[in-house]
């Protein structure tokens, strides 16, 4: 069974992490389960509406302490406990009052190590621009720290003007080093961008694509929001009859390639003669006959990446039909990878040639199929 994927939301009390989620929810398939492990009291008519969610499947709470100090050794058995009696699709762990969340993160892939129930897929940090004063510690430690931080997320910035958030700014970059940062729009921000694909939002077609798509732009958006990041969709379609696969060493040699500070998100559900391991060496391995071709989701977040076997089918290819030959048989069309790339405002461009120019996602053979990218946003 897949681990369960993980997401820890940080940030300090009041800095707007539960409208986050609260955000988040709806964006989401109705069938999907999350589950949420806190470790405050918070605002009780915002935890009211997340307890009565029907997207919230469990709620853990932590108390009486910091979940990234004296409360870790508890985390184990938490998260067990919605493993168990929820059977959830995510896990989202909210935690106040740490802006470093290394210790927390590092907990998450202990517990996955050993366990095997759990992979950590992202952190986020939430920063209220209007009344944040920049980090106290910023020592080489606090560096180390710091380097756990996947995304930042600059939340009421619409109440303060720009001298402030460019301050705000100024702070951020007082540990010198390279994280991702996006503005909220109102406290929301896409799913495509906090959350990994995993086997559940693979059901969903539209999810493959974070819900872009070349004729359907993301609802509920601002001009100004949606210029935050840039969405490449990839499809590579293979020719003819016998199954295909995607060449894994160019992948591979693709998702070492790509910066943290210029991609951010990579997601994809890939056709592979065997699996590709994870960043962290394991290998996925499906029962089966050796060099069969099996569906794998490919999740890759600020330079980490997985590669799960999964029972989902790939969709039939977009925009293109099955050819006839001039014997009259037909030519079949399969997709065997599909893909989403996030990226950083300005980015897309660049990225799209690159991948067009080819030597990055190709077939196994080498020969045959073509490959569409499209810029979404």
């Amino acid at each position: 069974m897949a681990p369960i994927p993980i997401t820890i939301i940080t940030g300090f009390l009041g800095s707007g992490k539960t409208t986050l989620i609260l955000n988040l929810i709806p964006q989401l398939p109705h069938t999907y389960k999350l589950a949420l492990l806190k470790n405050e009291f918070g605002d009780v008519a915002i935890d009211s509406q997340l307890a009565s969610s029907a997207a919230i499947s469990g709620v853990q709470e932590l108390l009486n302490g910091c979940i990234c100090c004296n409360l870790v050794g508890q985390l184990g058995d938490a998260l067990e406990t919605l493993r168990r009696d929820v059977t959830p699709d995510r896990i989202v762990i909210e935690t106040s009052g740490s802006a470093f969340p290394a210790t927390l993160a590092m907990e998450v892939n202990r517990l996955g190590r050993e366990t095997g129930h759990y992979v950590l897929d992202g952190v986020v940090v939430v920063i209220d621009v209007e009344n944040w004063k920049g980090y106290e510690d910023t020592s080489y430690t606090a560096k180390m720290q710091q380097k756990y931080t996947d995304l930042i997320v600059f939340n009421k910035w619409e109440l303060v003007d720009e001298r402030m958030y460019e301050d705000c700014l100024d702070r951020v970059g007082d540990l010198e080093l390279q994280i991702a940062n996006v503005k909220s729009d109102k406290g929301r921000v896409d799913q495509s961008l906090l959350l990994g694909l995993d086997s559940a939002l693979a059901k969903d077609g539209d999810s493959v694509h974070g819900g872009y798509s070349k004729d359907k732009q993301p609802h509920d958006h601002s001009a100004h929001h949606q210029s935050e990041v840039e969405v490449l969709s990839v499809n590579l379609v293979s020719e003819g009859n016998i199954a295909k696969s995607v060449n894994l060493d160019s992948l591979e040699t693709f998702l070492l390639s790509a910066p943290r500070d210029e991609v951010y998100r990579i997601k994809a559900v890939v056709s592979a003669s065997h699996p590709l391991a994870s960043s962290s060496g394991d290998v996925d391995e499906p029962a089966g006959l050796p060099g069969s071709i099996n569906t794998y989701i490919l999740n890759w977040a600020f330079g980490r990446w997985t590669f799960t076997h999964t029972n989902t089918a790939l969709p039939a290819p977009l925009d293109v039909a099955s050819s006839t030959t001039g014997s009259g048989s037909s030519t079949k069309h399969e997709t065997i990878l599909r893909m989403t790339i996030v990226l950083a405002r300005g980015e897309a461009t660049k990225w799209k040639r690159r991948i067009e120019k080819g030597g990055m996602i190709e077939q196994q053979d080498g020969e045959g199929g073509f490959l569409i990218v499209d810029r979404v946003i």
